[in-house]
């Protein structure tokens, strides 16, 4: 959730975290805050964004000097943003200072037992508990800091990614991560490190990163690094060389990364389907499944576990499975059904769904399935994330960085994937005919010209959004593969425009739903021309008998809608199975539209991030 960003070497530290805080601010933004070591150690930390940050200390003219420094914007769990809660937070003697990402799960009791020795708390963190917990061993043991963080670890139960200073020891800074991501960056002078949640704020200096796992401890001192287990075990390193541009994570022309990230999917979508489709020899070319081709053969059922625009992409995934390979297919929350009992037998796939790879809910129901036997295929955007580690296999979707929290292009980058792997798997279980899987592999690989034609319908999409823009809910209908797309549409409304809005199936609209529709009513219908055009016809007419006011995404050319709907936005024609690659782009460009006329901030809104890496 939170951003951590660190520096050691002979730079200045604080440029170098105020950008990385600015390139994290998408992992929370409730608050900010910057510890530096010059002669004495400097904390500055304020409720708000990383621009009151530094406003603050440029207003107040703070020191800011120092070669090491430890930065963090917060998206809050334990305590209220304030300038109090905000972290860098100091230990009772003021020597120790700490950044913290996760959830330290027995935070109180921990703190009630400092409490009675003596520790007195500002703040109602549990960020705050670790620097107290790591002082007190560190006195007691009468040892060095590092040894200090790795047994103070020892005791705690939960999730976290740490940075800590010590004052006296200016050359010294630990890290370590459980459960929330760490990476490492090498720079190019001597003795000079990063430590980030993830890769954004390290591109611009070093493409040489080492991602930390779990029960690991980094320690750089004098120039050195030494990376250790919790268990005081010296381990060596990977290097990893980062494959992100600096481009991709600018702006560029575009007002917000939200809007740029819709504008890439042509691209992005080309990028996770390039190089897997063989039309000559009509395959699918992906070396995971051709790996487990035997148990893929054999499996009885298919359990996608995800959460928010994964989950949907999950539910297209269902549609695809269950028609071309005929699987039977669950899908999971995973935030429930890590909590309940549920029945996985050994014969079962798995497939997890998350954009950053660190989704702490679907970390914990892979884990849970893994014990109990089944196989666990991992689908993410982010090489070297937790996710593919911990699978047994599974894809990257390769779809380049995306800042803006509400997820655009890692939806139709997951649901591209998805569907060759439905594909491979369909092929291999012989319940597909090489003319069907050809004609559909030509038609996928047709789809970022698609995805870039359907972007045409913009300024359309501008024009709906100026008329509907003060509403104050929405209904969003769909059947078939588009009811996903239908959920995913009003997932992106209310997230970014804060306007209640609910996806149904279009057939369960007269259960209950369509006792809200009159004339104020918007109704969002996802119409393409299917196999159940007719069905969904019928379902406009009996909200336009209600005197709803109807906006449908149809295909290009259709006629009998156009008679029915208020407003119609026309998209390519494609095979049924990829409707959603492209009725969801008007839906994206909506949301979007409708939130920026409403002065809602889209990339960063309220009470949101982008990584859920906590409970």
């Amino acid at each position: 959730m939170c951003g951590i960003v660190s520096y050691i070497g002979p730079k200045q530290a604080y440029p170098i975290l105020i950008k990385g805080l600015r390139r994290l601010e998408y992992r929370g933004y409730d608050s900010a805050g910057v510890a530096i070591i010059d002669e004495d150690l400097n904390i500055y930390k304020i409720k708000g964004k990383v621009d009151d940050l530094e406003k603050n200390i440029s207003e107040n003219k703070k020191n800011t000097n120092g070669n090491i420094g430890i930065g963090h914007t917060r998206w809050a769990t334990h305590g209220e943003p304030s300038d109090v809660n905000a972290h860098p937070h100091s230990s009772g003697s003021g020597d120790l200072v700490i950044v913290h990402n996760g959830i330290i799960e027995n935070y109180n009791v921990l703190k009630e037992e400092l409490v009675k020795n003596g520790y007195k708390f500002a703040s109602e963190t549990d960020t705050e508990v670790l620097a107290h917990l790591i002082e007190h061993v560190q006195k007691n043991e009468k040892i060095d800091v590092a040894d200090a963080v790795r047994l103070a670890l020892s005791q705690v139960v939960g999730a976290y990614a740490l940075v800590v200073l010590d004052k006296n020891n200016p050359s010294k800074i630990i890290a370590a991560r459980k459960g929330s991501p760490l990476v490492i960056g090498l720079g190019s002078e001597k003795g000079e490190f990063f430590m980030a949640s993830d890769a954004t704020p390290i591109i611009e200096y070093t493409r040489d990163v080492i991602y930390l796992d779990d029960n690991e401890i980094a320690v750089v001192d004098k120039g050195k690094l030494e990376i250790k287990t919790i268990e005081n075990v010296v381990k060596n390193p990977f290097v990893q060389k980062l494959e992100m541009d600096l481009e991709q994570i600018e702006k560029g022309n575009f007002p917000h990364f939200m809007l740029k990230e819709i504008y890439e999917q042509p691209k992005s979508v080309f990028d996770s389907i390039r190089g897997r489709i063989n039309l000559k020899d009509v395959s699918v070319e992906m070396r995971s499944l051709q790996d487990y081709s035997e148990k893929l053969k054999n499996i009885k059922r298919l359990i996608f576990v995800g959460c928010g625009t994964s989950w949907h992409a999950g539910l297209v995934g269902k549609y695809l499975f269950e028609e071309i390979a005929r699987l039977p297919v669950e899908v999971e929350y995973a935030s429930e059904f890590r909590y309940r009992n549920p029945v996985v037998y050994q014969e079962d796939l798995v497939i997890a769904i998350s954009q950053s790879g660190e989704t702490a809910d679907t970390l914990a129901a892979m884990q849970l399935t893994k014990e109990r036997g089944a196989t666990v295929f991992g689908l993410c955007n982010v090489i070297g994330s937790s996710i593919p580690r911990l699978s047994h296999a599974g894809a990257y979707t390769h779809a380049g960085p995306e800042i803006g929290v509400a997820s655009t292009k890692s939806f139709t980058a997951q649901v591209s994937v998805l569907t060759l792997i439905a594909l491979a798997v369909a092929q291999i279980r012989g319940t597909i005919s090489k003319e069907k899987m050809s004609i559909l592999l030509s038609a996928l690989e047709d789809i970022p010209r698609l995805i870039e034609k359907a972007l045409l319908v913009n300024d359309q999409v501008y024009k709906i959004a100026q008329e509907y823009k003060d509403v104050n809910n929405c209904l969003f209908l769909g059947r078939g593969i588009n009811f996903p797309v239908a959920l995913e549409g009003a997932l992106k409304l209310k997230e970014i425009s804060y306007i209640h809005a609910e996806g149904y199936p279009a057939a369960e609209m007269k259960h209950g739903p369509i006792a809200l529709i009159d004339e104020n009513m918007p109704v969002i219908v996802v119409a393409p021309k299917d196999s159940i055009y007719e069905k969904i016809i019928s379902n406009i007419c009996e909200i336009k008998a209600r005197k709803g006011k109807i906006i449908a995404v149809v295909s290009e050319g259709d006629t009998k809608i156009k008679k029915l709907a208020d407003h119609v936005i026309e998209v390519p024609s494609v095979e049924e199975i990829l409707n959603p690659l492209v009725t969801t782009i008007p839906l994206q460009l909506l949301a979007y539209h409708i939130a920026v006329m409403r002065g809602c901030n889209v990339d960063q809104p309220r009470n949101l991030a982008k990584s859920v890496t906590v409970e």
